[in-house]
């Protein structure tokens, strides 16, 4: 009989996902795993992890890894990538890890142009300390710290990463992708390959910004979570290519 799907070999078969029901992160894992999988480059990569649920599946992915320190993950992983040129070298972030606290360390590798890849996941929320209000919680989201709501008149906008990015001339690719249902997926594990494609291809910062589920944080069921991506999620942040520059030459650091 045909094999028709096998489980990527980046995951160790002896570990099993430790995150909760209905998470996506062991969606957007597997993606990963597959493309680095179909392009023979599991043994070539390295991924810096930021702090937080992002974090967790380092004792069951195998291929090399570290942990940076909260927010540091553009800065650790652009030590590795400038002293292991050949080494492909990405990020696995959430929206506070990247987006907060480590702000200043990604606008700057960015507008660098360093040549590594971000996987952004925003899901809107700090999910791993218990659900509090991040830089990407929508207005009126209820959050633990803004159990009335996030008012932007006292809290602020949620923060577009991407279209804040495209602006900078260090990027090279910025894409925002949802996997909240199988064509989503698919899609985003399309701009995934592209990211680490336009890295290989020496053109500068790529980043692929996730819309994901928290049904744990959010207080819903995992089908709730993934149909509040579509209703709530999606019309603040539009899904699609943001920059691609990925056919201009080679990006001179």
């Amino acid at each position: 009989m045909e094999k028709i799907y096998s489980r990527t070999k980046t995951i160790q078969e002896d570990k099993v996902s430790g995150f909760c029901p209905g998470c996506m992160h062991s969606t957007v894992i597997k993606l990963i795993g597959e493309v680095l999988d179909e392009m023979n480059l599991v043994d070539r990569a390295a991924s810096v992890l930021g702090i937080g649920c992002c974090g967790l599946h380092m004792d069951y992915i195998a291929y090399d890894t570290t942990t940076a320190p909260h927010g540091r993950a553009c800065a650790v992983a652009t030590g590795m990538k400038r002293a292991n040129p050949d080494t492909l070298v990405f990020t696995y972030q959430g929206d506070g890890d990247f987006a907060s606290i480590g702000m200043a360390e990604s606008i700057h590798a960015a507008n660098r142009g360093e040549n590594i890849t971000v996987i952004f996941i925003n899901n809107g929320i700090y999910g791993m300390t218990g659900g509090q209000m991040a830089p990407t919680t929508l207005p009126g989201q209820v959050t633990q710290t803004t159990p009335y709501g996030r008012d932007v008149n006292y809290s602020g906008y949620p923060v577009r990463i991407c279209e804040m990015l495209s602006t900078l001339s260090g990027v090279a690719y910025a894409e925002r992708v949802a996997v909240n249902n199988v064509p989503n997926i698919r899609k985003a594990k399309a701009a995934i390959k592209k990211a680490l494609t336009a890295q290989i291809g020496k053109k500068g910062f790529s980043i692929v910004e996730v819309l994901s589920g928290c049904p744990t944080n959010w207080g819903m069921t995992p089908q709730e979570a993934l149909q509040w991506i579509d209703d709530k999620m999606i019309p603040y942040y539009p899904l699609g290519v943001y920059k691609d520059e990925t056919e201009k030459g080679v990006h001179a650091q």
